[in-house]
């Protein structure tokens, strides 16, 4: 398994920019910090109470030192659990927070910290983001309440007789005080909302980029397993084409050579001559192959991919990729030493056709013929027509299927598919059926400038095993 899909399988499959996306899990290393810091609140608050009580702030107002520490342990030691449940902390902080002001505990600092670490959690750190938002707003409202109530409750006459200042213009010491602390209000809420939020998306970046990163590991991946397995449709196309048909042709020029012995002794020799032929040719067109892989392997690139832009049909470089239009003569004269009664016809003026095309071409008559010989046997009238059109080139095999059969080799069936393949490759186009007056007609036609593409079975190899990797 690659690192993009391992990657890719060990974290959260959802889509970060899906709304069902959830933040991971808070690490061993980030609980453990919340418990710390949790408990380093708890012990500064006690030392904030000890200062407030020795200044005597509230005098005589101010709640016991058990009750304080009791009250302060409420709003601090909550937070040693705040990323694991964000809103129930907040609540439960919330309630501390306004039984300090409401005793009154004389500490004022540490609580406030511990309010604004409770709010910034929420928006931080709590997967349902409806929730998060309402939680934080009924706080908000609870706090700004209270706030006012606990104003009003003062008495404002109360406060113009304690404040020294003078006021300025229409605003009294009174209004300047209380805005003053809408003023810090706001920005203390504010604040704790904007930064909770701003970690969330944050996270959700980080998460996005990491997601996106394991997604494109694991389509290169993907990308280049399939590479691999057209690269192998490729050479196994390729050996059936190279060595397939001459072992096929072998089997019938052995069989016809042994029938013939009796009254033909120079009948057979001639038929053994070709045989030799043709497994000089199969041995010379295997080494030209196996040597070919060598070189790709050799000079291949680290991954193992294939290059899509190649020849789909023959390795690039090969001697293979040399065979050529050229070389139909020769067809015919192996095909006629295997007792086909076969001839040759060029229509239109000859060209040089580029080599994807002329080896394809070669090969779907090499193929062609070799099934006339396995299927029809020798005395079969055939007959091969090299066509060259204005913007494509024609070949067509045809046969009266009149021929004396020969003892059918076993074989796998793939010529068709593979001439198919091949011609797909090209854009072109692949007759292959009966005759209505009797044997058979392959007839290809291709652009005589075609490049190579995967081929409608490499496609669906390759699709298969997307799904299995996906």
């Amino acid at each position: 398994m690659s690192v993009g899909l391992a990657r890719l399988i060990g974290m959260t499959l959802t889509d970060p920019e899906l709304p069902g996306w959830r933040r991971a899990e808070p690490s061993p290393e980030q609980l453990r910090t919340d418990v710390l810091g949790g408990i380093g609140l708890y012990l500064l608050s006690l030392l904030s109470l000890a200062l407030g009580t020795a200044t005597g702030v509230y005098g005589e107002k101010a709640a016991s030192l058990g009750v304080s520490a009791l009250v302060l342990a409420g709003v601090t030691l909550p937070l040693t659990v705040r990323r694991r449940w964000p809103a129930v902390v907040l609540g439960v902080v919330t309630v501390a927070f306004v039984l300090i002001g409401e005793l009154p505990v004389a500490e004022g600092t540490i609580s406030n910290v511990s309010l604004f670490c409770a709010l910034y959690t929420v928006g931080a750190w709590d997967a349902n983001r409806r929730r998060a938002v309402l939680v934080r707003a009924i706080v908000i409202d609870i706090m700004v309440v209270w706030l006012v109530v606990s104003l009003f409750r003062t008495g404002l006459s109360a406060f113009d007789d304690d404040l020294p200042g003078e006021g300025l213009g229409v605003l009294t010491p009174t209004m300047a005080f209380m805005l003053s602390q809408v003023l810090i209000n706001i920005l203390y809420f504010a604040g704790a909302w904007w930064f909770g939020s701003h970690s969330w998306n944050a996270a959700r970046e980080r998460a996005l980029v990491e997601y996106r990163t394991a997604q494109l590991e694991a389509e290169q991946e993907i990308v280049s397993r399939q590479a691999v397995t057209i690269e192998r449709l490729r050479i196994a196309r390729e050996l059936h084409d190279a060595v397939a048909h001459h072992v096929s042709l072998m089997g019938i020029q052995a069989a016809a050579a042994r029938a013939v012995i009796p009254r033909d002794p120079a009948g057979a020799q001639r038929q053994l001559v070709a045989l030799e032929d043709s497994a000089r040719a199969a041995v010379s067109e295997l080494y030209d192959l196996l040597g070919t892989l060598r070189d790709d392997t050799a000079t291949g690139s680290d991954d193992g991919g294939a290059d899509w832009g190649a020849d789909a049909t023959a390795p690039p470089g090969s001697a293979s990729s040399s065979l050529t239009v050229s070389q139909l003569p020769q067809l015919v004269e192996e095909a006629q030493s295997a007792g086909l009664l076969a001839d040759l016809e060029v229509v239109g003026q000859p060209r040089d056709l580029s080599p994807l095309v002329g080896l394809n071409l070669y090969r779907i008559g090499q193929e062609a013929l070799t099934n006339v010989v396995k299927h029809t046997g020798t005395g079969t009238r055939t007959r091969v027509r090299l066509r060259y059109l204005p913007d494509t080139v024609e070949l067509e095999i045809t046969d009266d299927g009149r021929g004396r059969p020969m003892p059918r080799p076993r074989g796998g069936g793939l010529g068709l598919q593979g001439m198919r393949e091949r011609v797909a490759a090209m854009r072109g186009t692949l007759t292959a059926e009966p005759r209505s007056s009797g044997g058979f007609i392959v007839r290809a036609t291709v652009p005589d400038g075609a490049e190579a593409r995967p081929t409608a079975a490499d496609r669906s190899t390759a699709d298969t095993l997307t799904e299995e990797l996906t």
